[in-house]
């Protein structure tokens, strides 16, 4: 009979550990909901998901464009056509052509389940990246969603590849060194657009990013009759309007922004100071001793170089 009290008894304290963990966190979300800030955050969040989600709706069949561009392309290339002069109701494929394979396994499937794949893994990595940036800074990441929302509307609307580029951007800044300079090289040879996203990266994700984005120049020259026809198919493609869509690359952005102890580092006046104090010494032993101040300049940059790139300091 003792082991059965005990038993009750363990049950009862067990299940007034978890009520008192209910209670704190409704108190929790309670201060929450009191807080103004955050509550402007909701609602401007709430605003723009239905503005985007509105837009979507109205659009219907039509939406789509681009992601049916890559779509069509691959089998096209694996009927033996050409993706780049593509016949039928589709736009035609305007990147490299050893990237033809990436967008395979997804290309072979049906269209409207193609499409609902690449639609639905956009929204899914969009509301991640989002909720990543809410719980550190809810307003701010609220109204930049809101800055955003027509380029990222649009991209949910075409199904441009330039939103999964911005996440591929996102996803460098957490990835490790090889991983990272992959996704910004890739992004990169894809768009060029990206390419000053370099400076995110970390320093030795930088010089895998070089070395990456090396190989695929050497891929493409590689393949260079097919590069000449993709760079005919891209530069002849005929006038094309602002790509405000291209804004979305904004977005990754946040994590750089977020994470970084002081962003607007260059705006600091002791900065400049600093450079000012560091230029005038170097004019004033270029007067005593050219050679010696041209030594110390080559040295300086040589190691401030290496240590953006995470090469460590030289021997």
């Amino acid at each position: 009979m003792a082991s059965v009290r005990d038993f009750h008894g363990m049950g009862a304290q067990t299940n007034r550990r978890r009520e008192g963990v209910f209670r704190r966190a409704l108190r929790r979300e309670r201060s929450r909901l009191h807080d103004r800030r955050r509550l402007a955050a909701m609602g401007l969040l709430i605003l723009v998901g239905g503005f985007i989600g509105a837009g979507m709706i109205a659009r219907g069949d039509p939406a789509g464009a681009d992601a049916r561009a890559y779509w069509a392309a691959v089998r096209i290339w694996l009927n033996g056509g050409d993706p780049y002069h593509p016949t039928g109701p589709f736009l035609p494929y305007v990147y490299a052509p050893w990237m033809l394979p990436l967008f395979a396994p997804w290309a072979l499937l049906p269209w409207d389940v193609a499409w609902f794949v690449w639609r639905g893994s956009a929204i899914l990595l969009l509301f991640w990246s989002v909720e990543w940036a809410y719980r550190r800074r809810p307003l701010a990441a609220a109204i930049v969603v809101t800055v955003l929302a027509f380029p990222i509307g649009a991209n949910l609307d075409t199904g441009n590849i330039t939103l999964f580029l911005a996440f591929a951007l996102w996803g460098a800044q957490f990835a490790g060194p090889r991983l990272a300079g992959a996704l910004w090289a890739l992004a990169t040879w894809m768009k060029w657009v990206p390419a000053p996203f370099w400076v995110v990266l970390a320093p030795r994700a930088r010089a895998w990013g070089v070395i990456w984005l090396a190989v695929a120049g050497i891929v493409s020259l590689a393949t260079l009759p097919l590069t000449i026809v993709q760079l005919e198919a891209l530069f002849g493609f005929g006038a094309r309007p602002i790509r405000l869509d291209y804004l979305v690359l904004l977005w990754a952005l946040i994590p750089w922004w977020w994470r970084h102890p002081a962003p607007l580092w260059y705006l600091r006046q002791s900065l400049w100071h600093d450079l000012r104090d560091g230029d005038a010494e170097l004019a004033a032993r270029w007067r005593t001793d050219p050679p010696g101040a041209i030594g110390s300049l080559r040295t300086g940059l040589r190691l401030r170089l290496r240590a953006f790139l995470g090469l460590g300091a030289s021997g």
